[in-house]
């Protein structure tokens, strides 16, 4: 049967990593914890994230790029 490198070293990573901490989920948990408050401001919060990709009107104006939106539903 054909193996997935990618899938395989995932597989392996994770064993490494269970077996690292006595497979304790708990314990696993506080490290990944500890190591995200390590990384401080280089890590992206999903409300920042989601502000910066937020843009008024988006996916509402079906023209070409570039285009002036009248900013008023088509008429029925």
């Amino acid at each position: 049967m054909w193996e997935d490198p990618i899938v395989a070293e995932v597989h392996r990573i994770r064993k490494e990593l269970a077996a690292q901490f006595n497979f304790d989920v708990a314990a696993m948990f506080a490290d990944m914890r500890k190591r995200q408050i390590a990384l401080g401001s280089r890590l992206v919060s999903l409300a920042e994230s989601a502000e910066l990709t937020a843009e008024p009107g988006r996916g509402r104006d079906s023209g070409p790029p570039g285009a002036a939106s009248t900013g008023t539903a088509p008429a029925a």
